[in-house]
């Protein structure tokens, strides 16, 4: 079944599943009117809990989210989940596989899942997260649940796009200086210790402790919690909700609180107003941008040197 923009506008807003569905694929699919549409919708934003959930390869984040998101509907919320992938960077193909580690919510009809891949882009994120968050936020659910590829330590886009991140860990992958080195301490709201039952643990959260006890939190400050997780089975899933909600009350209710977010939109519209400015004069460039490549390739020109003959171009 085929909508106009006003349909699809006003099915999203009542969530429809399908048609939240098909608007998140014109997005993808580089529509230059779905971000307009998206734009246009009237319902009050930023309503929606964006709970980020990152980490290192195989720390189990998957699993993890199928707990959080089935948690969070026992609790009376809707739930949407964005479940990034990593794409070739040849091909552009992915294999959108997140969802088959969450049984439990891709069986409940009322958790919309939408698998993603990042096209390339760096970060964790897909280029078009953002704006997806944006229309489930339309669409009315309570908690979008942004699950990033695996993050190595410069891919830490999640503390732009989500109000509450989930750094997961595991024992084994590595000592207290890795964790500084990934810049973990400085995005990470909530320390999720996952496989608490192997060998490791204990010495893992030793040092979590350690590292936040050299920081500074004045009383206004969100520390940031630390849970012990087995994702398999579900055990501490409920304290991470719990710590969840918690840090959203205190982004509402505290002066530091509502600066973060303030910081953290304000570098939102940055990198929006960036990518939007580039798409909108890199429109027909295609061929320029080729013959430049190619002196590039030929070893004529540096690729600095090609930048700037092209904003040379664009200025014309």
């Amino acid at each position: 079944m085929k909508f106009s923009d006003s349909e699809l506008r006003e099915r999203v807003m009542a969530r429809d599943i399908r048609a939240v569905a098909r608007l998140i694929t014109r997005i993808e699919s580089g529509s230059s009117s779905a971000p307009v549409m998206a734009a246009s919708m009237r319902r009050p934003v930023g309503r929606a809990h964006v709970v980020g959930v990152t980490g290192a390869p195989g720390a189990g984040k998957s699993t993890l989210v199928d707990h959080i998101a089935t948690q969070y509907r026992a609790q009376g919320a809707t739930v949407a989940i964005i479940a990034v992938d990593p794409s070739s960077p040849f091909t552009g193909g992915a294999i959108l596989g997140d969802r088959i580690r969450m049984n439990r919510a891709s069986e409940d009809s009322s958790i919309f899942i939408r698998s993603m891949a990042t096209r390339g882009s760096l970060g964790g994120l897909a280029k078009s997260t953002l704006e997806c968050v944006h229309v489930l936020d339309c669409a009315g659910f309570d908690v979008v649940i942004l699950e990033t590829v695996g993050v190595g330590q410069a891919e830490v886009d999640i503390v732009r796009s989500a109000d509450t991140c989930v750094v997961v860990l595991v024992p084994g992958m590595g000592d207290s200086v890795q964790i500084i080195k990934a810049g973990l301490m400085e995005i990470a709201d909530i320390f999720v210790i996952n496989k608490a039952d192997r060998e490791g643990a204990l010495a893992l959260e030793k040092d979590l402790y350690t590292l936040l006890s050299l920081a500074e939190f004045s009383a206004d400050s969100w520390k940031p919690a630390i849970v012990k997780t087995v994702a398999t089975t579900g055990d501490g899933v409920d304290a991470i909700v719990k710590a969840s909600r918690d840090h959203m009350g205190w982004l509402e209710h505290s002066s530091q609180g509502l600066a973060r977010r303030l910081r953290v939109v304000a570098q939102t519209i940055s990198a929006l107003a960036a990518e939007w400015v580039a798409r909108q004069a890199l429109a027909g460039k295609e061929d320029l941008v080729t013959n430049l490549a190619r002196e590039c390739v030929a070893r004529t020109k540096t690729p600095i040197e090609a930048v700037e003959q092209l904003v040379r171009d664009l200025k014309k």
